[in-house]
């Protein structure tokens, strides 16, 4: 039995000594080369690198073609520039869609041959009466209730004011009644002061009448208007029955 183990030993101690001793013709020969792996994973980002040093500008012409892709700072605004000439007129656009049809105007007057009014049209004259019993507001237009004659639509009752149409020669007139004491005067653009008139009252019915001829331009006014002289507080309150007519025609207009 110790026999067998000597022989193992001196098998494997020879075996060692003929690897260790074997030269470049003992090489066995190159395997197949393996297939690529798959790429790897990225690696961690650098360091940040050190600021680069300023550009020297340098005297070889800048090629401006690659300007626009060189981002600078915005700089600041700068003053507004010189106003172009005018540009030419552009050209004449299509014609518009007709409009609505507008309202009939007032009715026009007609003119005879150099300018005057025609016969109808240069007439001129009103008649008011004012009904109410109520004492005429003093300083204040007497306005009227009734129109008996209004020729030429020159005479407005609401307002207690004739307009010259027909510049001319006019009269004016006018009547008052009543139980107490009153004053009433005819104004007009044409005058310079008041033409007033004031009666009494004695216990009777007073009767006041006044009138006056004017030479008006066109477009001046006349109206009647109430004042105080020496009324008594207790007439200007008076309610009785009273009544005032006021009328005027035109004479003759500057046309003839």
């Amino acid at each position: 039995m110790g026999g067998y183990y000597e022989m193992v030993v001196l098998v494997g101690v020879a075996s060692l000594l003929t690897t260790g001793q074997c030269d470049a013709s003992c090489r066995g020969t190159d395997g197949v080369p393996g297939v690529a792996g798959p790429p790897g994973r990225d690696g961690y980002p650098g360091a940040k690198g050190d600021k680069g040093e300023p550009a020297v500008m340098g005297s070889v012409p800048v090629d401006v073609g690659i300007l626009p892709a060189l981002k600078g700072q915005v700089g600041s605004r700068g003053p507004q520039g010189v106003m172009g000439p005018k540009g030419y007129s552009g050209h004449l656009g299509p014609t518009g869609a007709h409009g609505a049809i507008g309202r009939p105007g007032p009715e026009g007057e007609s003119i005879l041959h150099g300018g005057q009014l025609s016969a109808q049209q240069g007439r001129s004259a009103f008649s008011v009466i004012r009904t109410d019993n109520s004492y005429p507001p003093l300083n204040q237009v007497v306005t009227f209730q009734t129109t008996v004659v209004n020729k030429g639509q020159d005479f407005n009752a609401a307002t207690g004011h004739f307009s010259c149409r027909v510049p001319g020669v006019y009269y004016f007139t006018f009547h008052s009644m009543a139980k107490v004491s009153v004053c009433l005067g005819i104004q007009s653009d044409a005058l310079g002061e008041k033409l007033g008139f004031c009666d009494y009252n004695r216990n009777t019915d007073q009767v006041l009448s006044g009138g006056v001829v004017l030479q008006l331009r066109l477009g001046e006014k006349v109206w009647l208007e109430s004042f105080r002289d020496q009324q008594k507080d207790v007439e200007t309150r008076d309610t009785q029955d009273k009544s005032i007519i006021f009328s005027g025609f035109l004479l003759f207009s500057d046309s003839e």
